[in-house]
């Protein structure tokens, strides 16, 4: 049984500065939002030096960049049922250690909703 929440988490997994995904995730979001395998893969992903596909990013008020699907004001994702394998996977342990700091933090600042950053961004 897993003992973490990720609907409870700001993402942390989610602002990587790569986020590498495989030819069957990326039909996966093309069957999703309706679309051809190229025009998916040409909205959705980047070539990478480390990767044939990457998820594209966005800006994020607290870790700087965060995957292009992560609502940055509901902290989730928004394309859940369709995310690729490598976030079906995550974390691949029983425990979380990024959910383990958040409640760390969180009870250290004694605030519920605290999002504690582990970058440094202006």
């Amino acid at each position: 049984m897993a003992k973490y929440d990720c609907l409870k988490c700001p993402g942390y997994c989610c602002s990587y500065p790569l986020i590498e995904i495989d030819k069957k995730d990326v039909k996966r979001l093309a069957d999703h939002f309706g679309l051809g395998f190229r025009e998916a893969r040409k909205k959705f992903t980047f070539k990478d030096p480390e990767a044939t596909y990457a998820m594209r990013r966005k800006a994020d008020p607290h870790f700087g960049r965060i995957c292009q699907f992560f609502d940055t004001e509901e902290r989730r994702c928004t394309i859940y049922t369709a995310r690729p394998s490598t976030c079906r996977k995550y974390p691949e342990a029983k425990t979380c250690g990024y959910y383990d700091f958040l409640k760390f933090e969180r009870s250290q600042q004694d605030d519920p909703v605290h999002i504690a950053s582990t970058h440094n961004y202006p």
